[in-house]
């Protein structure tokens, strides 16, 4: 719901804070009672991180987390947490956000997201609907294996690596989209770079500015490979990628080091 592994951890010691404090003999459904506070906690997170974001440097991107290969296997899960539908998830309003995540990821039931949003189970459902569709209309094509990522990435790493104009334009798609997270703190484009010809260009003049102590390293990052750019060891940038038909449409490179923190240990996701 957040788009940040520290903002969701903030809302789960706010959760737990609460919780200890409750007489479990009044609680009927102890599940739904999580449900219900945490629903309510990231809801007035969110809020907060929209007007943080209004000043946000640039674009903004989700925080990468390290997860391990075997998140791909589960398809809805690698796809709920990929950076590409967290960006799509950034347009809804936040409580279609809320609802979408705990009914179609979560597959919690109606009434109890009624309780959790304070709506009613008929305006939920609407909602759910409504976001449901905008999220169709937004998100990839179609599902996209780990191996076709993979492939798609490897190529657009030795591409990178070599300096490969040609080999660059060949695996992005005519209408891809480039976005830079640096949060004022690191140099990052500022707006999205549209276009194969702009992007690779781009890519081609930046990585020739790359000391050779730097290096590209394969990774999973929100349950889909990625690559990893090291300076003289440490983490520098993370490049998640969206693949359509196997072509590369969305390059995302944070660079933000506050967001750069989950990247060092592996992070479980499970539903």
């Amino acid at each position: 719901m957040l788009g940040s592994a520290a903002d969701a951890e903030d809302v789960l010691q706010e959760t737990w804070l609460r919780w200890v404090g409750v007489d479990l003999g009044t609680v009927r459904d102890q599940r739904a009672y999580l449900v219900r506070i945490t629903t309510r906690q990231a809801l007035t997170r969110l809020r907060t991180l929209g007007r943080r974001r209004e000043s946000y440097v640039g674009s903004w991107l989700p925080e990468p987390l390290l997860t391990a290969p075997d998140v791909a296997e589960d398809v809805e899960l690698a796809d709920s947490v990929s950076m590409a539908m967290l960006l799509v998830l950034e347009t809804l309003a936040p409580v279609e956000r809320a609802v979408f995540v705990l009914r179609d990821v979560f597959d919690v039931g109606y009434d109890e997201i009624a309780e959790a949003v304070d709506k009613s189970p008929a305006a939920v459902r609407q909602i759910a609907h409504r976001a449901r569709a905008h999220v169709a209309a937004r998100r990839p094509r179609g599902v996209v294996s780990a191996a076709e990522t993979r492939s798609a990435l490897d190529a657009f790493q030795r591409a990178a690596e070599t300096g490969d104009l040609q080999s660059l334009l060949d695996i992005l798609a005519p209408d891809v989209v480039l976005l830079g997270d640096g949060g004022g703190i690191k140099q990052a484009v500022l707006r999205p770079i549209v276009g194969a010809d702009k992007v690779a260009r781009l890519l081609v003049v930046g990585l020739g500015r790359v000391p050779d102590t730097a290096s590209l390293w394969p990774t999973h990052v929100n349950g889909h490979p990625a690559l990893i750019l090291r300076q003289d060891g440490e983490i520098d940038t993370v490049v998640a990628v969206r693949v359509d038909d196997g072509l590369i449409t969305g390059l995302y490179a944070v660079r933000n080091p506050e967001k750069l923190s989950h990247m060092e240990r592996e992070v479980a996701l499970r539903r």
